[in-house]
């Protein structure tokens, strides 16, 4: 290996998937096309609940993908959570256990594949295009959590609007045109880029209301209001932890329409 490969960060990518056999092939290729060093990168990948064949088809795709990363883990855990049929995912009286299970599938992946990598990199199966060198310049930011703006179309609306400030008012598409990374408050997970370290100090994915007023407080404690979950509630965590998100508004990811 040579001397700046060895010196650079390794980057574990994490993909948690449901009934995503249609979206593995373009995943795939995606990975391969990555730019950054093979030694660097491990992969991470949890299925789970899935009514198609989404995790057999990762088995049958493994030995492929470990020709492309340093390590490969896979795992299963299902959750018992399906919508029913034609119920579109955004319906609003699904909302909460639904973003509760794909919070606690995000830990649970987490805990079980990062290793002792430097950067995590959240990647959405279903996001199909991206650059090649989308990890060396989410690296070249410099900050402990960066948001690429995820859209379906070049300069499109956002599609991911679970990165925002000033209490969702402001999203990505809000901010374009500004000089450099851009201060966010909420996350989406689309593609995110995370230094380790914060995960492993304990910045995870709240699968409950982060901030929901407790009972068991004490009544000195000031109210945190009605609480954030999942993605959102990452950036409220971070917050609380003395960390900052940035977004990068003007660096588009595209997701598949």
């Amino acid at each position: 290996m040579n001397e700046s490969v060895s010196s650079s960060p390794t980057v574990l990518v994490l993909t948690p998937v449901k009934d995503a056999s249609g979206n593995l092939p373009g995943f795939v290729r995606g990975l391969e096309r990555l730019s950054y060093p093979p030694e660097l990168l491990t992969l991470g990948l949890l299925e789970s609940d899935s009514i198609d064949d989404t995790f057999a088809r990762l088995q049958a795709l493994r030995p492929q993908l470990e020709r492309r990363f340093n390590r490969v883990s896979l795992f299963k855990r299902d959750f018992g959570f399906h919508l029913p049929p034609t119920v579109p995912r955004w319906t609003p009286a699904f909302q909460q256990v639904r973003r509760s299970v794909l919070a606690r599938s995000r830990n649970h992946l987490l805990m079980r594949a990062l290793d002792d990598e430097d950067w995590v990199l959240w990647l959405d199966v279903d996001v199909v295009d991206y650059p090649s060198n989308l990890i060396e310049f989410l690296l070249s930011v410099q900050r402990d959590i960066v948001h690429p703006h995820c859209v379906l179309e070049p300069g499109g609306d956002t599609f991911d609007r679970n990165a925002w400030r000033d209490k969702g008012r402001t999203l990505m598409s809000d901010l374009r045109g500004s000089d450099g990374p851009v201060r966010i408050d909420s996350v989406g997970g689309t593609v995110l880029l995370v230094r380790a370290d914060c995960h492993r100090d304990g910045l995870l994915f709240p699968p409950f209301p982060y901030g929901r007023p407790n009972p068991r407080i004490r009544d000195t404690h000031p109210v945190w209001g009605i609480g954030e979950m999942e993605t959102e509630g990452f950036g409220m965590m971070a917050y609380d932890m003395g960390l900052q998100c940035w977004g990068l508004p003007d660096y588009e990811v595209f997701h598949q329409k």
